[in-house]
């Protein structure tokens, strides 16, 4: 078989045109497209200036800038110095550019001054996908991921530690000093590296220790970023943050083959998930600007105070319970009907658990406090496994929401309740997998909790542009318009 001839140095006889270089139907195009549909409006929106200074040097187009930087997230390419390697060797960033190469520098300034107004390109994708239909609005399903930050989990203390680091610090700078004043050669204009860095330390433990002796500060503080948390993942202990996102599928028939989209995103630092449910929801109305009829979630969300907040609201969910092998147990309280006249409960055996007092810790001043009487239960043929305590006897926590955690595990035990729920792995979980696999969201790269936000809003963005991608993509010329006009 001949071998085709090729030459490094071949010339054009005619160069060709920048879109010759790309399909027509690349992703690039769409994120120009797309881009290029944001009026005046919009743009003083986001608080970017569409238009240049009259003086100084020729600044680069802001929209060339936001289209490598969202073809960037889309890529997987988050950082301005691998951005300004791509503006140099990939075609794609060469067509979003006209051929221009900003540097790092140019990148990451405009990055930095416009990624809060950024935020808003999120809403726009939602809106857009809503407006064409593109969104299946009668289910929707929300789940939590750690992602790790910008910051080692080594460098997070708590008070004790502070004070050591503290006290191991003030030792390195009296030994630096020494050194310094000592010296034999002539006399330093300005202070060693090292020392520097020592004071610089010093100053950061000194203000983390008195922001820890605050009422409501953390109990761990991270010297590299203050609002990372020690949380725990599936990968192990890190230092970052808990990422939500509320994802609905895609109407098959509109988007020719289905897909995923998230209408709602949020950050929070607080290790579990609890609290985060109604937010959320909240959250992808606003984005829709619709009420979606279902909402999917897992056991992390539950418990009685979000439920009663979901009745109130009259949003439907359906949440299993964290704890669902313990209601397999034959002593449950779930097994204890109770007496609303003589305000007791009466366990399996028959015994009576009359009402003792309220909780008193305070993380559960929601709680109220049955016991059966010890001499009861030592007798009880059940001891050993309905309870242990030989000296207080068989002791129930019942909450203030009861009834409502009660009528939610009365719906979860249904069997349409259980084929509707099936539906929620299919949805946030494969979300979070292309976040991080395609878009390389395992770690964030940007510090503090708004920042992070930021970020996070733009990796959605960036999925939720993929998305519409595909659908522009498999649509013909006259329709591509749609997705392209911002809502």
């Amino acid at each position: 078989m001949p071998l085709r001839p090729y030459y490094r140095e071949q010339v054009w006889l005619l160069p060709p045109s920048l879109g010759e270089l790309i399909p027509s139907d690349h992703p690039a195009r769409f994120v120009a497209a797309f881009i290029d549909g944001l009026d005046s409006v919009r743009w003083l929106e986001m608080g970017i200036a569409e238009a240049g200074d009259e003086l100084g040097a020729p600044a680069y187009h802001p929209r060339a800038l936001l289209s490598v930087w969202l073809y960037g997230f889309m890529t997987g390419i988050r950082s301005a110095r691998k951005l300004e390697t791509a503006c140099r060797d990939q075609l794609p960033y060469l067509w979003l550019t006209g051929w221009q190469q900003p540097d790092h520098n140019t990148l990451w300034r405009f990055y930095k001054a416009n990624r809060e107004g950024m935020r808003r390109l999120f809403k726009r994708t939602v809106r857009t996908a809503v407006r064409v239909g593109l969104v299946d609005l009668a289910v929707q399903a929300v789940d939590g991921s750690k992602i790790a930050g910008n910051a080692s989990r080594d460098r997070s203390h708590d008070e004790k530690g502070l004070v050591k680091l503290l006290e191991r610090t003030e030792v390195a700078i009296r030994e630096l000093e020494a050194q310094n004043e000592s010296g034999a050669g002539p006399k330093l204009c300005r202070l060693p590296a090292e020392l520097v860095h020592a004071q610089a330390l010093r100053e950061q433990v000194e203000k983390a220790l008195q922001e820890i002796k605050t009422e409501d500060s953390p109990s761990r503080i991270n010297l590299t970023d203050r609002d990372a948390r020690i949380l725990k993942s599936r990968h192990g202990v890190i230092a970052g943050y808990n990422a939500q996102a509320m994802v609905s599928p895609l109407q098959e028939e509109v988007a020719g083959g289905g897909g995923l989209f998230i209408t709602a995103l949020g950050i929070t630092n607080q290790p579990d998930d609890h609290g985060q449910l109604v937010p959320m929801i909240e959250a992808a109305r606003e984005m829709t600007g619709t009420e979606v009829a279902l909402t999917l979630a897992d056991g992390g969300y539950h418990s009685g105070a979000t439920l009663a907040q979901c009745e109130e609201q009259q949003i439907k969910v359906l949440m299993p319970e964290a704890q669902k092998e313990e209601l397999k147990d034959p002593y449950h309280k779930e097994h204890f009907p109770y007496d609303p006249q003589t305000d007791s409960y009466t366990c399996p055996q028959g015994q009576k658990l009359d009402f003792r007092r309220k909780g008193q810790c305070r993380d559960r001043p929601d709680k109220r406090i049955y016991q059966a009487k010890a001499a009861n239960c030592r007798a009880c043929p059940a001891f050993g496994q309905c309870t242990k305590d030989r000296h207080h006897g068989r002791k129930l926590e019942v909450s203030v929401y009861e009834d409502q955690l009660k009528r939610q595990r009365a719906l979860m035990a249904t069997e349409e309740a259980k084929s509707i729920y099936g539906r929620r792995k299919e949805l946030p979980e494969p979300v979070f997998g292309i976040l991080k696999e395609s878009l390389g969201a395992r770690r964030f790269l940007l510090r503090g909790l708004a920042n992070v936000l930021s970020e996070w809003l733009l990796l959605g963005t960036a999925f939720n542009l993929r998305s519409l991608w595909r659908v522009w993509q498999s649509w013909s010329p006259d329709r591509r318009w749609l997705l392209t006009r911002i809502a």
